[in-house]
């Protein structure tokens, strides 16, 4: 006679439920958290991880409070000034440093870089560069985990994200990296700046409402707009450059991929729109390889350059200007 099983044998028995729930908030705490091991969660189909995403479907969901506070200018002003903030934070540390090196700084502003950065709400800095240098090692190639050619739309815009399979950080893409234990620590406990970020928004609107109340700002609306609405739009600038700039937009130059350049783009992510320039030299610090096409993010690079704060910044080669001419003329034939 078979023997009966134990509780936590049962599919949904309280056991299984509450280790369950226990993983769930510690791999929240520590990115590094895999007890099934690394391998196992990379071998697993692309499907959606909702213990894993529950925050990132909180955070979207949350946006729909904007309807239980009142509007106020001010309050908005601080969401957009917040969203370029960590716009630039992604786009100059997260991309430009981190994922391709493309100037040098200190230790200590590194470590600032990786701080601000994580205030994007967008993972840690090591988990960032290692999954971006994997989709240009593999760019609209079938391992490309985020290209509209393959994936389709959705998918490269926000599903690749939710999966199980991409979780995990690849140190071994970073090693470079890696080797710094601040930034390793920063990237397990990615979720400890966000929260922090959620309760100085709150913070912030009750120091207003409480000594500038002329202002008629609150915590809860700087919460929600700063903290939670602000957060969300800059997730979607962000993930607009995987998606849309592989769809929409210019081709200057013949690469293997589908990378386009879009102004459109390049003005809410502060320069990462002129993503076939990107793609077609991805070491240059600017990515606006001409005068006319705007780049913010280099041209702020430029001016901490000058401070002292980062150097060596990478230039467009002469090779690359004369390719760009090439392809201009017999484009005219």
């Amino acid at each position: 006679m078979p023997s009966t099983p134990s509780v936590d044998a049962r599919p949904w028995s309280i056991g299984r439920i509450r280790r369950a729930f226990f993983v769930m908030l510690r791999q929240w705490w520590d990115s590094d958290y895999h007890p099934e091991g690394v391998e196992v969660v990379k071998a697993k189909e692309e499907k959606i991880d909702m213990k894993r995403t529950m925050p990132f479907i909180l955070l979207h969901t949350a946006c729909l409070l904007v309807f239980t506070v009142s509007w106020n200018w001010w309050v908005f002003g601080f969401a957009v000034a917040f969203y370029f903030f960590r716009m630039f934070a992604i786009t100059a540390f997260y991309h430009r440093y981190f994922s391709h090196r493309s100037y040098s700084t200190s230790r200590p502003a590194q470590f600032v870089f990786a701080v601000i950065g994580n205030m994007a709400m967008q993972r840690g800095a090591l988990w960032w560069a290692s999954t971006h240098r994997h989709h240009h090692k593999h760019s609209d190639d079938e391992h490309d985990i985020h290209s509209p050619r393959h994936k389709g739309f959705w998918w490269s815009h926000i599903g690749w994200i939710t999966s199980h399979r991409n979780f995990p950080t690849d140190y071994t893409r970073i090693k470079d990296l890696a080797k710094f234990p601040e930034l390793v620590f920063l990237n397990r406990h990615d979720f400890f700046i966000p929260v922090l970020v959620l309760a100085g928004c709150w913070f912030s609107g009750w120091l207003l409402q409480t000594f500038v109340p002329s202002m008629g700002v609150t915590g809860a609306q700087m919460a929600i707009w700063c903290g939670v609405v602000s957060t969300v739009a800059l997730m979607h600038g962000t993930f607009f450059i995987n998606s849309l700039a592989h769809v929409f937009g210019g081709r200057r130059f013949k690469t293997t991929d589908d990378s386009r350049n879009s102004l459109l783009l390049a003005l809410i992510t502060l320069g990462e729109g002129w993503h076939n320039n990107h793609h077609r030299y991805q070491y240059s610090a600017r990515q606006g390889f001409y005068w006319w096409e705007l780049d913010i993010s280099y041209y702020v690079l430029k001016m901490m350059s000058w401070l002292g704060i980062v150097w060596d910044l990478q230039p467009v080669p002469a090779r690359i200007y004369s390719e760009a001419d090439r392809l201009r003329q017999e484009g005219r034939r």
